[in-house]
């Protein structure tokens, strides 16, 4: 699968992208990352790609132009290519495990669109029309989109045969239980000891499995 970020901060990728399961991915070719710029789109010598909101009130909008032609530039012309386009927004579709099932079984391409400051020119969603998609990974608000691409990024990857060395690693896919532990069975901390579940040590499954589904 290939990954294309529309986004004005691509050195916000660089640290996520260079280490763990995603280098790993990437160096194996399981997964591709391309970056789009705006700025670089731009057809004026500031490369500037906002601009003051109509009606009023505080921030700054990303412009339509430089944004479509980088989307433009992402979408290239292969009609062999399955494409989705997701605008990271708080307000869209809820992101989830499916979510990220589905869009890894359905397309070869995903282009992210990150927004910044108060958003993207509403405009951007209705030229697209049915190509893209608004999505949020959560009820709440951050920065830009780059932190919800990441999310969504590693999500999807996980979801592709051969990017995790052990498919029994997707929790999701398996019992799991949010509390794990680990040696040695018994921890002490000014005074008091902690010891692992008796369950987790028995080595019956069936009991082990009803635990993890209880905690």
């Amino acid at each position: 699968m290939t990954f294309h970020i529309i986004t004005i901060f691509p050195k916000l990728f660089d640290s996520y992208l260079a280490d763990s399961i995603i280098q790993r991915a990437i160096a194996s070719k399981k997964i591709t990352v391309k970056f789009y710029n705006p700025r670089d789109f731009t057809k004026n010598k500031h490369k500037k790609v906002d601009d003051i909101p109509y009606g009023g009130g505080p921030g700054m909008i990303m412009t339509v132009q430089p944004v479509i032609d980088a989307w433009k530039k992402a979408r290239g012309r292969s009609e062999k290519k399955k494409f989705k386009t997701i605008i990271l927004s708080p307000g869209g579709t809820e992101f989830t495990t499916t979510y990220a099932k589905r869009s890894a079984k359905k397309y070869t391409d995903i282009i992210f669109i990150c927004g910044r400051y108060e958003g993207i020119d509403a405009r951007i969603k209705k030229i697209l029309g049915k190509q893209a998609e608004e999505v949020s990974i959560g009820n709440y608000v951050v920065t830009g989109g780059e932190l919800a691409a990441m999310v969504m990024i590693d999500s999807m990857s996980r979801q592709i045969q051969g990017v995790l060395g052990n498919a029994l690693s997707l929790e999701e896919e398996r019992i799991s239980s949010r509390e794990m532990y680990t040696r040695p069975p018994v921890v002490e901390f000014q005074g008091k000891h902690y010891r692992v579940p008796t369950v987790l040590q028995s080595g019956n499954h069936k009991l082990i499995d009803e635990w993890r589904e209880n905690h």
